[in-house]
């Protein structure tokens, strides 16, 4: 039994911790984490499901949507959200993040596999 649990332990270990090196987030990128946080804005949306329901999944805005039509909702605003004013730098900023947090996964995700020791991961896309 010992042996078995090393094996599996070694297994999981090794195999199971195969990620997608991330580019580490940019200098505007971070900027617009710093507003995004100051503004309190996953009172409202959510990022890979967390956050508040009022607003949309921001997970993947910028693949889905497009960066023009984020950078109309955040500078206008909409009747639900408010206009928070931000200034072209801020705005630039909020959509730098949104593109870098786009870049690291899909939400919900379309295509998944279950790892026969229990994982679940992203499956490459079919395309």
């Amino acid at each position: 039994m010992c042996a078995a649990f090393a094996v599996y332990s070694a297994t999981v270990y090794t195999s199971g911790t195969d990620m997608p090196r991330l580019e580490p987030i940019s200098d505007e990128a971070r900027a617009g984490q710093l507003v995004f946080q100051k503004y309190n804005c996953i009172a409202c949306h959510q990022f890979y499901g967390l956050g508040g329901y009022m607003g949309p999944d921001l997970t993947n805005v910028i693949s889905n949507r497009g960066p023009a039509l984020a950078r109309a909702f955040i500078a206008s605003g909409t009747a639900t959200m408010p206009n928070l004013h931000l200034d072209n730098g801020e705005i630039d900023a909020l959509i730098a993040y949104l593109t870098f947090v786009d870049g690291t996964g899909r939400y919900p995700p379309e295509n998944y596999e279950v790892k026969w020791y229990g994982t679940v991961s992203q499956a490459d896309d079919p395309q």
